[in-house]
């Protein structure tokens, strides 16, 4: 399965046969950089130490393992020294750069993953509010059929 997100295209490809999941790439949209954040569910890794900076109609691509289930959300607004210590002035995680498994502070438009064993399941939520446009687009899977 394959994801995009407006302000990210969030691509998810499942891969069989593989330790990995599927594969998310994350691609900014909008004219202005955005500091991904991403919290994983309970018994998932932390991915990319949980959040980085996507440049302007930048991509970035992650490996999911199998199972994997989390949030995504963008933060944008920040600012952060050489330590990275900082804060964005939306979906901020703590004052880091680095969320490492830690949610984002509302207001923060959420891509919610969840990798089964036989079918994905995903969605954007509003439920910590609205801060940026995310839209999630399936991408072709490498294999399994259409309904």
């Amino acid at each position: 399965t394959l994801f995009s997100l407006l302000l990210f295209s969030l691509f998810l490809t499942s891969i069989p046969g593989e330790v990995w999941g599927a594969k998310m790439v994350l691609v900014n949209k909008c004219g202005h950089p955005v500091w991904p954040g991403i919290q994983p569910s309970a018994g998932s890794p932390v991915l990319a130490r949980g959040g980085f900076k996507l440049n302007p109609y930048k991509a970035f691509a992650l490996d999911l393992p199998a199972g994997w289930s989390g949030r995504v959300w963008g933060r944008h607004g920040c600012s952060f020294d050489a330590a990275g210590k900082g804060r964005c002035a939306t979906g901020d995680c703590g004052g880091t750069l680095y969320c490492n498994g830690a949610g984002g502070a509302p207001p923060a438009t959420l891509a919610e993953i969840t990798l089964g064993q036989e079918q994905d399941f995903y969605d954007v939520s509003l439920v910590d509010g609205y801060n940026l446009a995310i839209a999630i687009t399936p991408f072709k899977a490498v294999s399994g059929k259409c309904a």
